[in-house]
């Protein structure tokens, strides 16, 4: 009977539908649905750090990449088997040892309106390593020589020497696709402010050429270059930028022209909520139907409420403890052991990560090649350590600072270390420091030891690696700890250059055991992200790299 009833009723509203002006009819998507069926709801997503850049040439950080995922795409993606798959492109090639050519999709729009074509993907490429950009992911693409557009939708990208992970690492977040329009205000922007007596074909024709006279023009410049960007984080993913308030939230809207499926979620807000209490709090009522990062403590809580889900990732990235290797006693490799030989990683990993993850030896995940399982770290043994200070002219000890972010778990891990490092006669002070002066005070080495994070967003171990260690890569780059080995330099070159799989797994075993020698940085454990869902979140998927896809996200409301 109620099904008879319904029918009858959806029947006389067709009927009176029809019978009504153009102004009364209901406005449907391309996909044929009306607006009320194609609404996805309004989804809080809350982190305890803030972005730090909405520029895929900026800051190097995981906090960015996960907003910055939803506004941009590159040419490729890895899939759960870190396969490169297409996106962008539709399908790829490798000619010879150092050329490939991408075969672009058509119909595809940035956000602004502009099309994706070959030359949208040579201007990016070609502004990710441009020194007026100056952007600490120019490694990403440093292999590349040229990018040729061949025609509308086909490019080619010659490396300066075969690079079996080209693939790879075009599916990084430094190769998320920014509108060519915007790529050239910005630039045009930058020679403005700069006073440069140059036109923007002036400026790109220069840039080609290189030189000393291109390197002049790149510093005048440089210091304005990325402002345009970061007010108008224009790419061609399934959400669109809104609007931004430092400190507090990135907001993204459904992009209803996504040359894909379209997302359901009408926008997204990415809140920053500090406090890990704060964050739970806020899933327990529904003001958040997501959050990123807890403290380990807590997973039994969110496990055993009936309105809350947990959604772990055992993602390719670590955590350790780095210490600036050109600072103070630090300098010698045997304090830098002794460090090592203090650190209880068992027991870090009980008493601070609630055995969540897994303790690493090396700098490389076991899914990635060139782990070994046979590596021999540096065990718990704070009599060596204490030798090896003796040793080294440190018998009566010294003072060191350790620097770290807000994240509690960092800070019970400093909390620790001050502690154990007392043993051996070193004073260690701590210094915690917002998210962003964090990241600069440890790149421009105003730090002793830090403490942070590094995911592989390539998974290969090049990336896990060099831009870690290799000597070029201090500072933002990624090489906090400036260390600066020839050996490893040379080995890390060798290993981006060696197509045979067999090699390469070889030279990066033998990077690790150097690694464990030198002792750069303690690496502590393989992270398992901690994320926490609603209940009526439907549709969400969490890749290797800790990025969440929103895009068949719904929220039934109950």
């Amino acid at each position: 009977m109620k099904f008879y009833t319904y029918f009858l009723a959806a029947a006389l509203l067709l009927i009176l539908s029809a019978c009504t002006s153009d102004s009364d009819v209901e406005v449907t998507d391309e996909a044929g649905n009306t607006a009320e069926e194609s609404s996805g709801g309004d989804l809080i997503a809350s982190y305890a750090t803030d972005v730090s850049s909405l520029d895929p040439a900026g800051q190097n950080d995981l906090p960015s990449d996960q907003r910055r995922n939803v506004i941009y795409e590159g040419l490729l993606y890895l899939n759960d088997d870190l396969d490169p798959e297409p996106r962008l492109a539709s399908d790829y090639e490798q000619t010879d040892d150092t050329t490939w050519v991408f075969n672009l999709r058509e119909g595809v729009t940035f956000h602004d309106g502009t099309e994706f074509n070959a030359e949208a993907v040579k201007a990016n490429i070609e502004r990710i390593v441009d020194p007026a950009v100056a952007s600490s992911r120019a490694n990403i693409f440093e292999m590349v020589s040229e990018v040729n557009v061949v025609d509308d939708y086909t490019v080619e990208i010659v490396t300066d020497y075969p690079f079996a992970a080209l693939p790879n690492y075009l599916a990084h977040d430094a190769g998320g696709m920014v509108s060519k329009a915007v790529i050239d205000e910005d630039y045009q922007n930058a020679i403005d402010e700069g006073g440069a007596d140059i036109t923007l074909d002036e400026f790109y024709a220069l840039r080609s050429e290189g030189g000393t006279e291109y390197e002049a023009v790149a510093n005048q410049v440089g210091q304005h270059t990325g402002a345009i960007v970061e007010q108008k984080p224009v790419g061609t993913g399934y959400m669109k930028f809104q609007s931004r308030a430092p400190g507090e939230n990135v907001v993204v809207e459904r992009f209803d022209e996504y040359w894909d499926e379209p997302a359901k979620l009408d926008t997204i807000t990415f809140k920053v909520v500090a406090e890990d209490a704060s964050r739970i709090a806020e899933l327990e009522s529904g003001q958040s139907h997501f959050i990123q990062g807890f403290d380990n403590a807590q997973w039994d809580r969110i496990e055993n409420h009936p309105d809350m889900e947990t959604y772990p990732v055992y993602n390719l990235s670590n955590e350790y403890v780095g210490m600036n290797t050109q600072k103070g006693p630090l300098q010698d490799k045997r304090v830098r052991q002794a460090i090592g030989h203090l650190v209880d990683k068992e027991a870090i990993m009980e008493g601070i990560y609630y055995g969540v993850g897994r303790t690493m030896k090396g700098a490389l995940q076991e899914e990635i090649l060139g782990y070994n399982e046979d590596l021999e770290d540096l065990d718990y043994d704070p009599e060596r350590a204490k030798a090896l200070l003796e040793e080294a002219g440190y018998g009566d000890g010294f003072d060191l600072t350790i620097m770290t972010n807000d994240t509690p778990e960092r800070v019970d891990l400093a909390i620790l270390l001050q502690e154990e490092f007392k043993s051996a006669g070193i004073n260690l002070s701590i210094e915690q420091l917002e998210w962003g002066a964090y990241l600069d005070a440890v790149s421009n080495g105003e730090h002793d030891l830090f403490i942070l994070g590094w995911p592989n967003p390539v998974g290969d171990p090049d990336q896990g690696i060099w831009p870690l260690f290799h000597s070029s890569m201090q500072g933002t780059g990624g090489n906090r700890s400036f260390f600066d080995n020839e050996e490893v330099d040379s080995l890390l070159e060798e290993g981006r250059r060696e197509l045979d799989v067999e090699k390469r797994e070889q030279i990066y075993q033998e990077i690790d055991k150097i690694l464990v020698e030198e002792q750069p940085s303690v690496f502590i454990r393989q992270a398992q992200s901690a994320n926490a869902i609603r209940s009526e979140v439907e549709g969400l998927y969490i890749n290797h790299f800790n990025k969440p896809d929103f895009r068949n996200v719904t929220i039934n409301e109950q």
